[in-house]
């Protein structure tokens, strides 16, 4: 772990016209969490964005280097990660809107040169793409980095096309959610070979230069790679930055807190009806009622407690990134991290002040389990139909994967109860009369989901 830091909070940036005093305040709740992440070595630096319609201000925390007095502040660059995606599907939604393309249309029409994989005569459309439900994997599998700490930095166009050709489907596409880097990048791709441009050009071209987005880039030049605050792996080791090629529809951005506030303010004052269409509710994740889960354009749209928001969040190897407003348009956040740590909590705690439940005290203490004991809780757990959690139990303990999404380790704190030491998560086991486990439940930013254990 890194040397404990003394807390670093930087006084408020206001990026309103208005004085500091009016700027919008971050609660004090969260304050102390963001103080403690940072404090605690779990977050080399953190910048906390809050938005107030038109009205910003802008909090860091930490340093923004190693050995570096300065906190990171509104100015200050960070991978974003799968936040990367919202532009995407608002390309999408631009094309759309311009008449360019259909949410039902053939990817493949998009990509004539491509061979794109169909399941019982059923084409993958760009809605699907960009809804999740395409029915292609998380990653492709032809993805053999030669640099495991930069791992798409290979990944070309002739490996995105090999890929293609030869893969089989293993469900129609529309028939479920799968998490999708690789159906992302290829979002990105056939928007930009539609438009003639590189990715990056047309993201300049339709997004950052609109919205006078200076600091974000893909590539960037020199003096903008100078300005990244240095990424650090999940223990604090540094990490590299990621670079991306033929997927980078997926998560290859970069941005600042003032860029950012930029690009969420144009969602929160609906200053396009790209961005409107880029909410609109497309697919129905999980839940009924008020607990409804849907997906937009990449936005997952959620609630806590009656108060619907839209949300993404982002991580690469260095880097942890969350962004998300009310859609009263009343509210918005965005939490940039310079360590590869989970700060969805942190996010929707800022979003939605008094949601969440206070900042916990010491990180639950560990308890050692035997192995045998361990056995009985390895399964899969349901949450909702199209998400499932996968226990296993692994040379250390135990081990659990969700949908889409790759295994992390999870510590025992009591019998049943365990806790997870890359986000602030914990599972719960369930058992019946009998003694034996038959479900789980994962608490997470406020939310308890329940699951039951499949046959």
């Amino acid at each position: 772990m890194p040397p404990r830091l003394r807390t670093l909070l930087l006084p408020i940036l206001s990026l309103s016209g208005a004085a500091a005093l009016a700027a919008p305040t971050l609660d004090a709740t969260m304050r102390e969490r963001a103080e403690n992440l940072v404090r605690d070595g779990k977050h080399a630096s953190l910048v906390i964005a809050v938005i107030d319609g038109k009205d910003s201000a802008v909090y860091g925390f930490g340093r923004a280097r190693p050995g570096d007095s300065g906190v990171p502040d509104a100015d200050t660059v960070y991978e974003i990660g799968s936040v990367t995606k919202t532009m995407t599907g608002l390309l999408l939604a631009d094309a759309v809107v311009a008449g360019k393309a259909r949410l039902d249309q053939p990817v493949a029409e998009l990509l004539p040169g491509y061979a794109i994989p169909t399941l019982a005569g059923r084409q993958i459309t760009v809605g699907q793409l960009a809804t999740q439900f395409s029915g292609l994997p998380r990653l492709p599998a032809n993805l053999a980095p030669a640099d495991m700490a930069n791992p798409y930095a290979g990944y070309g166009e002739a490996q995105l096309r090999t890929f293609l050709a030869g893969h089989t489907l293993t469900r129609a596409p529309g028939a479920a959610y799968e998490y999708s880097n690789l159906g992302y990048g290829l979002l990105g791709t056939a928007l930009a070979t539609q438009a003639n441009m590189s990715y990056e050009e047309l993201l300049q071209a339709r997004i950052f230069r609109p919205l006078g987005m200076v600091s974000t880039f893909t590539a960037g030049t020199p003096a903008l790679r100078a300005r990244l605050a240095p990424g650090h792996l999940a223990d604090g080791k540094p990490a590299a930055n990621w670079d991306f090629q033929a997927i980078a529809g997926a998560g290859a951005v970069r941005s600042s807190a003032r860029d950012m506030i930029a690009y969420m303010q144009s969602y929160i004052l609906a200053t396009s009806p790209a961005q409107q269409l880029a909410v609109r509710p497309q697919q129905v994740l999980a839940g009924e009622g008020d607990g409804v889960k849907k997906i937009g354009l990449a936005w997952m749209l959620d609630q806590v407690k009656g108060r619907p928001f839209a949300w993404h969040n982002g991580q690469t190897g260095g880097y942890a990134s969350f962004a998300g407003y009310t859609l009263d348009g009343k509210r918005g956040v965005v939490v940039l991290s310079s360590t590869a740590r989970d700060v969805d909590g942190l996010g929707v705690g800022v979003l939605l002040p008094g949601s969440l439940p206070p900042p916990n005290g010491p990180a639950p203490k560990e308890i050692a389990i035997a192995p045998a004991e361990l056995a009985q809780y390895a399964g899969q757990y349901a949450l909702a139909p199209t998400f499932v959690l996968s226990v296993r139990q692994g040379p250390e303990g135990l081990l659990v994967g969700a949908t889409g999404q790759p295994e992390a380790p999870v510590y025992a704190s009591a019998k049943d109860t365990f806790f997870y030491k890359v986000v602030e998560a914990q599972l719960v086991f369930q058992r019946d009369a009998q003694g034996a486990v038959t479900g789980v439940v994962l608490h997470q930013n406020g939310h308890a989901l329940p699951g039951k254990r499949k046959p």
